[in-house]
């Protein structure tokens, strides 16, 4: 890791869409009108600051995914529980974000198979038929900071599989059905429907670190 921490600080501090400073800043998005994660763990901004010395905002900021306010933020998730649609500004701008060099984190809230669908749905709109595909374990992803061998699920003996767009060999997206979310670290949410992730604070870490390195 302290070979790539000069590489990863480089970027950071010569990067515009970056806040004051060289301050790292992540937003949550606002979707299809008033839809947004109240529940989503922000854990790995504080850890990651902690295994890089990237300095980032412990805190997400909230931003609607058809404002301009948009692309002044490096990353971005979006999470729910509920089927969705986005309105055409939205999915323009989000397209235009994603081909700008912005990363999207997204994950299905409780393993809500409604917002899967129209996530998915979305996908296809925004990037064609075959925009997601399976994100590999050899892929660099799961090596950038934690070395993630298996992704296990926090209520069966499974694994989980995540998936990714990409623009022109870079991956851009990376979502799971199953859901990324932190919730141990997350007071107040249990997310008592759903088989999530387990080691996803982790796995966020590494695509916080992907996104800014890579």
């Amino acid at each position: 890791m302290n070979k790539l921490l000069p590489i990863i600080l480089a970027v950071c501090f010569a990067t515009p869409a970056f806040a004051e400073e060289g301050v790292v800043q992540c937003a949550n998005l606002i979707y299809a009108g008033t839809k947004t994660s109240r529940c989503f763990s922000d854990q790995f901004l504080s850890t990651m600051q902690q295994k890089t010395a990237i300095p980032a905002e412990r805190r997400f900021r909230s931003v609607k995914l058809g404002a301009d306010e948009l692309f002044e933020y490096p990353f971005v998730m979006m999470t729910g529980e509920s089927s969705f649609f986005l309105t055409t500004k939205e999915r323009d701008n989000l397209k235009r974000y994603l081909n700008s060099g912005g990363f999207l984190l997204a994950s299905a809230g409780c393993s809500n198979k409604d917002w899967n669908r129209s996530f998915r749905a979305e996908m296809k709109k925004i990037f064609g038929e075959e925009s997601l595909g399976e994100i590999k374990m050899d892929h660099p992803v799961f090596k950038t900071v934690y070395t993630i061998e298996k992704l296990e699920l926090s209520k069966s003996t499974g694994e989980a599989t995540i998936e990714g767009v990409e623009v022109d060999g870079k991956l851009v997206v990376v979502y799971s059905e199953e859901g990324l979310n932190d919730t141990s670290n997350r007071a107040g949410c249990c997310c008592c429907g759903g088989n999530e992730i387990r080691n996803s604070m982790e796995m966020n870490v590494n695509i916080l670190a992907y996104a800014l390195l890579y």
